[in-house]
């Protein structure tokens, strides 16, 4: 069931202390925790976070958009030295545990969903729902309760 179909069936007045809190109630059953998980091919495997979305359905792009404008919120909110993303900002440099700013700055999340979404299209990164590997940014999915969305950073190998 849809979250407008659920809006509908209650008349809720947000003023109304008794139906603003079905209102409430309503609002939180629509919404579900996709986790998303950084891994890398040589096998490292970064810890989970979660983030709220409302939709059942979503493309791969938009998956992506709203993981990297989360990371970028992040980073903008506290501005620590390195910033650890999905894709390297512009004028930025690898270090051990992300990436460098050689200016201290905030950084543009469309800009940086760009980029990533520049990576995805080049193999930078592979997108895994479940167990699935999904290649169409266009595609959409099915976002039921515990979803898990695994980025697969492709490392590329010494000497080749």
């Amino acid at each position: 069931m849809n979250v407008d179909l659920l809006l509908n069936m209650f008349k809720s007045d947000p003023g109304d202390p008794m139906t603003g809190c079905q209102w409430g109630l309503v609002l939180f059953v629509g919404m579900g925790m996709v986790t998303f998980v950084d891994e890398t091919t040589s096998g490292t495997r970064g810890a989970g976070w979660g983030v709220e979305i409302a939709e059942e359905r979503l493309a791969v792009r938009e998956l992506i958009r709203r993981r990297v404008f989360q990371e970028v919120a992040e980073y903008n909110a506290s501005t620590p030295p390195v910033f650890q993303g999905l894709v390297q900002p512009e004028n930025t440099e690898r270090v051990l545990n992300g990436y460098a700013l050689r200016t201290p700055r905030r950084i543009d999340p469309e800009a940086q969903s760009a980029l990533a979404i520049r990576a995805f299209e080049g193999n930078g990164f592979l997108v895994l729902v479940g167990e699935r590997q999904v290649t169409d940014l266009d595609e959409e999915i099915e976002l039921v309760l515990g979803t898990e969305v695994t980025f697969l950073k492709l490392v590329a190998l010494v000497g080749g």
